[in-house]
């Protein structure tokens, strides 16, 4: 019975066409992502792009208004998708779904063309799994979008040699520098293999061309992204923020390299087993492509000291067809069913969205709606209840300050961390120092009458000491706590 539930499952692989499996892709994106739809936010760094989508679509380029340490089209994105639909949690993240089947599209299209339409099934699929589960990537990252243009543009590169197609690659490439710059390394190191794969061949000529096309694709976006700044006599402020800053970001907060090892070590293993096996072909242009473009990206990691789970969504597009390809071998060498443990591992996979699924229908019984968290509560309790709405500082759930239409404070306290984040004060002008600078200008200058925060925690990481004793003395001082709403304390300024 299980066989032939399994087999009712199974499509039939010839007859796949490139819609009906994007279709499945998006369809089992949504499903995954579906119940996360309705959280005030997953992520603290989608609150933020979010309010800098606001800050854009009110009129402010990025950098002027508020600030954040990511390139400008990961903003465009989301004040495209504001200025279209108005503030939609729902939107932004259905947005987000079809980003990750768009990744995945491609990725079915590349191991399609490097293995079989079984391989680029499956892959797909294990995409969408990896960029929705584990940890907080059920909301929309920078990562989602850049990938979004990256994966189709090396699925051009592998599948033709015309020039134009160079072309449209390097705008795809541009489009994912400009989303998240780390990328660049990866991009970088293709442009270099398509110069050696010419070279090799001794068409020298052939290379240098298609060099070309490639690159002046990437650099005609980067210089669009610059030409608003240009024309309003604010370049010198794209540079700072998109370049200098993310350079000094990137040096200022490495882990022990030691973080990094497991991942390298496992990869390291895994290609060195494929290679004595012969379970890749080496030679294969396209396998070198996605080598390559995987060693960029693990380089980037090993430039910012440290992977988070939301930068591996860079790293599972590429990497998903390779180890397809050698689970296939393997599978076909053992002359193993797999079937079954795939069937249960695909279902046991999207644990944390059964579990949200639970959550939102509880939240629907006893609360009348879907949605749910304290960036949605918060602002609601401070409507309802006619307290302050405008002179308010979110030390968490930031997000709040969308639904009740204000802004933070400073352009530091865009993400709440930002405000410790002294070494990246001169890139936007700060003329405060250092964080207990930050701060004590906001709670002694700009003295909110509203702060939240969240109960039981420390304000900022507890590496922090002293901006931490100042906030707290600082809340002891001058604020009462007003009211608990779920997770979040409530302080009114004393009078």
């Amino acid at each position: 019975m299980l066989k032939r539930l399994i087999n009712s499952l199974t499509p039939n692989y010839s007859r796949l066409t490139n819609w009906a499996v994007f279709s499945i892709l998006t369809l089992v994106s949504v499903f995954i992502r579906l119940p996360f739809f309705f959280r005030d936010y997953i992520d603290r760094d989608e609150s933020t792009f979010i309010l800098m989508g606001q800050s854009w679509v009110d009129g402010h380029l990025p950098y002027t208004e508020l600030w954040d340490l990511k390139p400008p089209i990961t903003f465009l994105v989301f004040a495209g998708i504001i200025y279209l639909f108005g503030k939609s949690f729902v939107v932004i993240r259905l947005i987000g779904a079809l980003m990750v089947a768009i990744t995945a599209f491609f990725t079915y299209k590349i191991g399609k063309r490097i293995g079989s339409k079984k391989i680029g099934f499956w892959a797909g699929v294990l995409c969408v799994l990896l960029q929705s589960m584990f940890g907080s990537i059920q909301g929309v990252m920078s990562e989602h979008i850049g990938m979004a243009f990256f994966v189709p543009a090396l699925y051009i590169l592998i599948k033709s040699d015309k020039y134009t197609y160079y072309l449209v690659s390097g705008l795809l490439m541009g489009l994912a520098i400009m989303t998240k710059l780390n990328i660049a390394y990866a991009v970088f190191l293709v442009g270099l293999y398509l110069v050696y794969s010419s070279f090799a061949k001794q068409h020298f000529t052939n290379g240098l061309l298609k060099l070309l096309l490639y690159g002046v694709g990437i650099v005609c976006v980067i210089l669009l992204t610059v030409l608003p700044y240009h024309l309003s006599d604010q370049a010198e402020i794209w540079w700072k923020s998109v370049v200098l800053a993310a350079l000094e970001y990137a040096g200022a907060r490495r882990s022990s390299l030691l973080s990094l090892a497991p991942t390298f070590l496992i990869l390291a293993g895994l290609f060195v087993l494929a290679w004595k096996k012969n379970y890749l072909d080496f030679k294969n242009k396209n396998v070198q492509i996605l080598l390559v473009a995987i060693l960029g990206v693990l380089f980037s990691f090993f430039k910012a000291g440290r992977i988070n789970s939301h930068y591996l969504i860079q790293l599972y597009p590429i990497l998903i067809v390779l180890v397809a390809l050698i689970g296939s071998r393997i599978l076909v060498l053992q002359k193993f069913d797999y079937r079954p443990f795939v069937f249960f591992l695909l279902v046991l996979l999207p644990m944390e969205s059964y579990l949200e699924y639970t959550n939102i229908f509880n939240n629907r019984i006893n609360r009348g709606t879907f949605f749910n968290g304290e960036g949605i509560t918060v602002p609601q309790y401070l409507r309802s209840n006619n307290l302050e709405t405008e002179n308010v500082l979110f030390l968490e759930y930031h997000i709040g300050y969308w639904p009740l239409g204000t802004k933070p404070p400073t352009m530091a306290a865009t993400h709440p961390s930002n405000i410790c984040r002294s070494e990246l004060f001169p890139y936007y002008d700060n003329p405060r120092a250092t964080g207990v600078e930050e701060l004590k200008y906001i709670m002694e200058e700009i003295r909110p009458k509203i702060v939240i925060t969240r109960k039981n925690r420390l304000i900022f990481d507890e590496k922090l000491e002293a901006e931490n004793q100042y906030i707290d003395s600082c809340l002891k001082k001058n604020y009462n706590i007003l009211a608990e709403v779920e997770g979040a304390e409530i302080r009114q300024r004393l009078e």
